[in-house]
């Protein structure tokens, strides 16, 4: 089984226009894609996820 794709914080800040500062808003009131945090403290986010919640936000605009 292949792992999956795990994004860097700027690869996904860059994808979805957001600044970093806006994004850890969203994580605290739980409205971001789910992240998994590395013992060295960096922050990843798995396409899956990434490609999940930007589902979830199109069918909530609609």
């Amino acid at each position: 089984m292949a792992r999956p794709q795990m994004l860097k914080l700027p690869e996904v800040l860059t994808e979805i226009g957001m600044s970093r500062t806006a994004f850890y808003r969203m994580r605290a009131r739980g409205q971001a894609p789910r992240v998994r945090k590395l013992p060295n403290g960096q922050v990843r986010v798995s396409r899956r996820d990434l490609d999940a919640w930007w589902e979830h936000c199109e069918e909530n605009a609609a």
